[in-house]
């Protein structure tokens, strides 16, 4: 979880209603000459210039799904409701994470859809459990990503050691503040609260729309609650069969191609960055760069480690190159800092918001699946693991070993990955670039296979992760047709339709970057999805 300003908007002023009457029934979608009755929540406005039509409520839920009368967390809503007499029903979203706040995602995917698609639904955000404006919301260690950290490459035991303290430190922290609530923070208490937020919908079935994490998300929901599912949307895909220490290093190989990639358009824009038209050598300039900030972190705040935080979001999203290219550039040229830490700023750097959902992050993940964590016995693994992905990988391997190194240490015990292989289901729609690097293509295949009447749209040539609702026409008329009347792609082989990747973006300088990429789509959706997915 990085910096997201833009899927902050809205969310401070948030919830002041609560779920006030059991749920009514409501009739299954359909075409309907009057609104669907719903459960008595109490939606208040929450509107944003962005959103204006955003409404928020919040829904009281078991902390233990298991015990109903037991203690009660709170979780956090929002709405765009439908204006169609032909309604279909909630549409829930899903941003990622796991630790991504949802309820501007609502307004955005509202916005985004086309208006008849969009008037037929009422478009649900939600915050998760723990996250955001959900109560109580989990923040183990503030300013735990505070620069200068160490270097994230453990080249001398003393590295080794100051990094192992801080994910003990953190780990240690998370126990000692949330001991009752660490072992409900998983994927499926988060699937049965989504259950909870159906049945305060007076709805029938669901839709649902996820990305990334929130692919994993929607397929568990799918495999407990088959019957509940209307409509399944999953764009860049989470490979189930291997959660979630392996899917990290996994990752490392994605996104050292994805740097690269960004590294060999540098070189193709050599008249506007000036720093060769060689992939390699650039690449080379990188490290090099790396290895002096490691020395003198530029302007006191990028060290090696806060330079990785900064460039891994151009792996998620290449509307950023050219302003991270720039800031390359200027530091190489002119040992100029300033655009470095502009950029860190922009995108590496952490804040309150931050904090919270990598402390959900960790929950979910060191709780939802085996890690090796006796690190007296196991922490060998994971040195030989990761030294061995960092000699083909060596851009993020370290900084995400690190990023993920509380699991070896975490407080509850854990839960077995859950089998989402599913027959039971309606037609399901899946996107998937072929460069995704965040949830690699093969993930998409994967869960192809497992949802026996899934559809697969593939981007061709796409490195983003996330690729829906961001400016691709093609992507986005399947997306479309199966919200309108569930119209889904059917083909021969791994894809059952394939799209063209949109082009990379031109060269521009730090200032002009930001204020094309400001209206933009795909700018938007990304600054919702965040990073560390």
């Amino acid at each position: 979880m990085r910096k997201r300003a833009a899927a902050l908007c809205g969310a401070a002023a948030v919830m002041a209603g609560t779920l006030t009457a059991v749920p009514a029934e409501a009739r299954a979608p359909g075409t309907a000459n009057t609104t669907p009755q719903t459960a008595k929540l109490t939606w208040k406005s929450c509107a944003t210039k962005n959103y204006p039509t955003l409404q928020c409520a919040s829904l009281k839920v078991p902390l233990d799904h298991r015990r109903p009368h037991g203690e009660k967390i709170s979780l956090a809503l929002s709405r765009v409701p439908h204006t169609a007499r032909a309604y279909q029903g909630p549409l829930l979203v899903n941003p990622g994470g796991p630790g991504g706040s949802g309820l501007t995602l609502a307004g955005f995917v509202a916005r985004s859809l086309p208006a008849k698609v969009a008037a037929r639904y009422d478009v649900i955000g939600f915050d998760p459990r723990g996250v955001g404006a959900s109560k109580p919301a989990l923040n183990c260690g503030p300013g735990h990503f505070d620069p200068v950290r160490p270097n994230s490459l453990p080249a001398t035991p003393a590295i080794e050691q100051a990094n192992l303290a801080r994910a003990t430190s953190f780990a240690a922290a998370c126990g000692k503040k949330y001991a009752h609530l660490l072992p409900y923070i998983d994927t499926i208490s988060a699937v049965r609260d989504m259950d909870a937020i159906r049945q305060a919908l007076g709805a029938k079935k669901i839709n649902y729309f996820g990305y990334s994490y929130g692919t994993y998300l929607g397929a568990v929901y799918a495999k407990f609650f088959p019957e509940r599912v209307r409509r399944l949307v999953l764009d860049s895909v989470v490979d189930p069969t291997d959660v979630w220490y392996e899917a990290n290093l996994n990752q490392d190989v994605a996104f050292n191609d994805r740097h690269r990639a960004f590294l060999a358009w540098v070189a193709e824009h050599d008249a506007a960055y000036g720093l060769g038209t060689d992939p390699e050598e650039i690449e080379a300039t990188w490290y090099a760069m790396r290895g002096a900030l490691a020395k003198k972190p530029a302007g006191g705040t990028v060290g090696a480690s806060e330079l990785e935080d900064t460039f891994i979001p151009g792996g998620y999203y290449n509307g950023y190159w050219p302003i991270l290219a720039e800031a390359f550039a200027a530091y190489v040229h002119d040992k100029d800092p300033e655009p470095l830490v502009e950029a860190y700023e922009d995108f590496g750097a952490v804040d309150a918001s931050g904090d919270n959902g990598y402390s959900v992050y960790t929950s979910v993940q060191c709780r939802d699946a085996d890690w090796p964590r006796d690190w007296r016995r196991d922490w060998r693994r994971w040195r030989e693991d990761n030294w061995a992905v960092y000699e083909k990988a060596p851009f993020m391997t370290w900084n995400n070993a690190w990023y993920n190194a509380p699991c070896a240490f975490w407080p509850t015990d854990s839960l077995r990955p859950v089998n989402v292989a599913n027959g039971k289901l309606p037609p399901v729609l899946l996107f998937q670039a072929t460069g995704d690097a965040a949830t690699p293509y093969e993930g998409g295949v994967t869960v192809h296979r497992l949802l026996a009447r899934s559809s697969l749209v593939v981007e061709e040539g796409g490195g983003n992760h996330g690729v829906t609702l961001s400016g691709n026409a093609c992507l986005d008329k399947h997306l479309a047709a199966y919200l309108t009347d569930g119209t889904v792609p059917r083909g021969y082989g791994e894809a059952d339709a394939v799209c063209e990747a949109l082009p990379d973006p031109e060269p521009t300088d730090t200032a002009s970057a930001k204020a094309a990429s400001a209206p933009s789509n795909g700018s938007a959706l990304h600054g919702l999805l965040g990073f560390r997915h």
